[in-house]
């Protein structure tokens, strides 16, 4: 079975290189505002749509897709910034709020710095409530590069969002699951990773399993690509469900 992708906020493609890694399809269309950025997509993803700007896209023109990837610009939360969370300018989850409201994907991939999950302003607590008005279930974990094979730690959330009664087995491992009742949010804040890892690769392969010479200017790409090996991780748990589902 083969399902179809939709990023947002793309950068260079890393999550959906790693779920189209997995097997669970292909890229249809990305939103990504950096000129620079959108000609790598369209290197690598010649066949997709592309669309400059999140906050100004009209969703009823863009096409269904199966799963919506993203991760949303993490500056508002980072502790290399000012950590202005909600207030901060670049504080876009409401453009994705309306991407998710009128597309209808089943799945719902966000990425973004483990500390989204302490910010005072409760950013995190607002991703999963408007997650919950619009129907879906969520689960999350902080995920660490060095988990999937990566020699730094990079600690990042992943979230992975479903609709209600299609629970996806297997990506929140039991013993770091919180607590939570029939179709509630769960997740982890604790971190995969373990210790002696540096907390970022050297600069010039700073997204772990991203090809060196995928993009001639790391420090304009790479500081904030994903590291592909994770979501192909989570592109199997995914289809894993969809089989079962089928079956």
């Amino acid at each position: 079975m083969t399902l179809t992708i939709g990023g947002l906020c793309s950068g260079i493609g890393g999550l959906e290189l790693g779920l189209e890694r997995s097997g669970l399809g292909r890229t249809v269309w990305q939103v990504e505002r950096d000129p620079y950025c959108r000609s790598i997509l369209a290197q690598h993803w010649p066949e997709a749509t592309r669309y400059e700007d999140i906050t100004a896209t009209d969703w009823s023109t863009v096409e269904h897709v199966d799963i919506v990837c993203g991760g949303i610009p993490c500056q508002p939360f980072s502790y290399g910034g000012n950590r202005g969370g909600v207030d901060d300018e670049r504080w876009i989850w409401p453009a994705a709020v309306e991407c998710l409201r009128v597309v209808r994907p089943d799945f719902f991939l966000l990425e973004n710095v483990a500390a989204l999950l302490t910010d005072d302003s409760d950013a995190f607590g607002t991703v999963l409530a408007d997650l919950s008005a619009l129907g879906f279930d969520a689960e999350w974990s902080v995920v660490s590069a060095c988990s999937v094979g990566a020699p730094h730690t990079r600690d990042r959330v992943f979230v992975l969002a479903y609709r209600s009664g299609a629970h996806v087995p297997g990506e929140v491992p039991s013993d770091r699951r919180q607590a939570a009742g029939a179709g509630e949010p769960r997740g982890s804040r604790r971190s995969t990773r373990g210790d002696g890892w540096l907390p970022e690769p050297p600069m010039d392969r700073v997204a772990h399993g991203v090809p060196s010479r995928l993009v001639r200017d790391p420090l304009h790409a790479l500081g904030n690509a994903v590291v592909p090996a994770v979501a192909e991780a989570v592109g199997h748990h995914i289809l894993t469900h969809v089989a079962k589902a089928a079956a």
